[in-house]
């Protein structure tokens, strides 16, 4: 039986003094990458995340969020050094999107998620050449003019979702209904229902 759970957050709605209070939760490693972000946006989206990934595998694990050790993996999503987990590591994946942080844990099976905001005023044609394969053009090229901006973000959150899995791992899909984002979960192991998005605070 596989599950996952995934959570969510407004990080526009965290206030600046508990992201203050927050930095404190992060490792040096984390730490030293905030510090290469430029933009306001990028750095609120960086803490809300990797606090919202502690909060999410607190409840999972049964441990204080505040406690768990994650250490920073050039290219690659974090690694989860304490608590030591017997019976192996969860599976876990961030997202970010706009406004929006998520993340996806599960204790049973690797998991890539991505989100990405609706947005039908950008050039789709121009970012499906740069994106997808010939393959995946020819499967959006061919989907109703009514379809084509739904059609366009749910396949490029499947290979978002997809690339953050890994290579070599299984491929199964769930997607998420949601007002402003398109939002996948790829899963080693197939999921026995897809998660309730549940928005939280931090």
């Amino acid at each position: 039986m596989s599950k996952a759970a995934l959570w969510m957050v407004d990080a526009d709605a965290v206030a600046d003094a508990d992201l203050l209070r927050f930095r404190d939760w992060l490792s040096a490693g984390e730490l030293a990458r905030y510090q290469r972000f430029v933009r306001a946006q990028r750095l609120r989206q960086f803490v809300v995340g990797r606090v919202l990934l502690r909060k999410a595998l607190g409840r999972l694990l049964d441990v204080e969020a505040a406690a768990i050790q994650l250490e920073e993996q050039v290219g690659k999503a974090p690694l989860l050094v304490s608590p030591v987990v017997k019976g192996g590591m969860p599976g876990f994946s961030i997202a970010h999107s706009g406004r929006w942080v998520a993340c996806a844990v599960s204790a049973h099976t690797a998991l890539g998620l991505d989100i990405e905001m609706r947005d039908a005023g950008r050039d789709l044609a121009a970012l499906a050449a740069q994106t997808f394969d010939a393959r995946e053009m020819a499967r959006w090229q061919g989907l109703p003019e009514a379809r084509r901006v739904d059609g366009f973000y749910r396949m490029w959150s499947e290979k978002e979702a997809r690339f953050k899995l890994g290579e070599g791992a299984g491929g199964h899909y769930v997607a998420m209904p949601h007002d402003e984002l398109s939002v996948v979960i790829c899963s080693e192991s197939p999921l026995d229902e897809a998660p309730r998005i549940e928005v939280v605070s931090l």
